[in-house]
């Protein structure tokens, strides 16, 4: 029976600073345990059972008997964003930061990408994506200049109302923007569209990413040289392209997104899956809201377990994190944190591994898994821990 792998990425699931979080200011970051304390107990059996409850106290999950390889991973590559989370994940560490803009971007870089789409922008700040459409919302309705803000990530992000333009149109603006943020060596372009009335705007699931080519080998382009087929789920496509994406689709939330990969898995007709389940970071960890956090954390609790039903004796599930984004810390941006470690096949041996040096130990896993060379010097499998039954 043909076997497959599924990397499943919960976007934003922290467990504990890492080594180095002092150094961005998140020493005190945790934020699965911290949401935990906040609103816990948390009732998350899935989670209990694939012993999150052994990487980090957890109020709720003790996890003393759970199935699967189970560790943390720290992060080696410098930043604290999606890109680089996932390229790490995928065996590419990125040893030069994507540039940050904290207080706005540069009149050079934004008087360039105004004359060569022909729309002005507003804000150009630090900003909630939520707040500032509410701040800039009415002007942006009366003057049709465009929203512009970032975080503390290298993004550039755009906002408009679909009413003011459409989505295709905000693509096109957020392409323009993608080739000239290059020069300045930022990490994503982030189409943000959102409709809606004044003091009512709602973002829409029709955000788009629009990142930097890897700039070296990962895990899709190693496995389609080899001849494996992949399937791009989320927004996996925006981090990494589709050249070695055989196939992808975007969905609307992580409800949609669970429930798409289940249908898929059912099918069987591709080797390795990919997907980043977005909510946790971008509806709930961004806005400071643990209480929501939480009811996201039940969609994912829900969904994994009809995962874990369909797989297949020789199926491999992969489970882990890009970055943390701890919705108590007082802060919206990304936190930097160890992330979850879960390796699951059907007859696996429960094993805890502890605290390892690279996300892209995953890579290096999957390697092993589909017999091919491991070509990712930053990673250090972690497949013979699996395969001892």
């Amino acid at each position: 029976m043909p076997k497959k792998c599924v990397l499943l990425v919960i976007d934003s699931l922290g467990v504990g600073a890492a080594p180095d979080a002092k150094e961005y200011g998140d020493e005190n970051a945790n934020t699965f345990g911290n949401v935990a304390n906040t609103v816990g107990p948390l009732k998350l059996p899935t989670f209990n059972k694939l012993g999150f409850g052994k990487m980090t106290p957890i109020n709720g999950l003790p996890s003393k008997e759970y199935k699967g390889v189970v560790g943390r991973l720290a992060e080696k590559s410098l930043g604290n964003d999606s890109t680089t989370g996932h390229w790490e994940i995928a065996g590419l560490v990125t040893n030069k930061a994507f540039e940050v803009f904290p207080n706005g971007f540069p009149k050079e870089l934004i008087s360039e990408i105004e004359a060569k789409s022909g729309h002005i922008f507003i804000g150009n700040c630090h900003a909630s994506g939520t707040e500032i459409i509410n701040e800039l919302g009415k002007e942006h309705l009366d003057t049709k200049a465009l929203i512009l803000y970032t975080s503390g990530d290298s993004v550039f992000q755009i906002a408009a109302h679909e009413d003011v333009l459409s989505i295709k149109d905000l693509y096109k603006v957020s392409e323009i923007a993608r080739e000239v943020c290059n020069k300045f060596n930022i990490g994503r372009v982030i189409a943000r569209p959102f409709k809606g009335s004044d003091n009512n705007f709602v973002r829409t699931y029709d955000r788009k990413d629009f990142g930097i080519t890897p700039p070296g080998e990962t895990i899709l382009s190693h496995l389609s040289n080899n001849g494996f087929k992949n399937f791009g789920v989320g927004k996996i496509s925006d981090l990494f392209g589709e050249e070695y994406l055989h196939q992808t689709i975007h969905t609307e939330g992580d409800y949609d997104g669970i429930t798409t990969l289940l249908e898929l898995i059912k099918k069987s007709d591709y080797d390795f899956y990919f997907i980043n389940l977005v909510d946790l970071d971008m509806v709930y960890g961004h806005r400071e809201d643990p209480k929501g956090y939480y009811e996201g954390l039940k969609v994912i609790d829900s969904g994994l377990n009809n995962i874990l039903k369909e797989l297949n004796d020789n199926d491999l599930l992969i489970i882990t994190g890009d970055h943390g984004t701890d919705p108590t810390d007082g802060k919206t941006d990304h936190s930097r944190e160890f992330v979850p470690l879960v390796a699951y096949q059907n007859n696996i041996k429960n094993m805890y591994i502890g605290d390892r040096l690279s996300f892209a130990d995953i890579a290096s896993t999957i390697c092993n898994y589909f017999d091919i060379p491991d070509i990712f010097d930053d990673g250090n499998s972690f497949y013979e821990y699996i395969v001892n039954k």
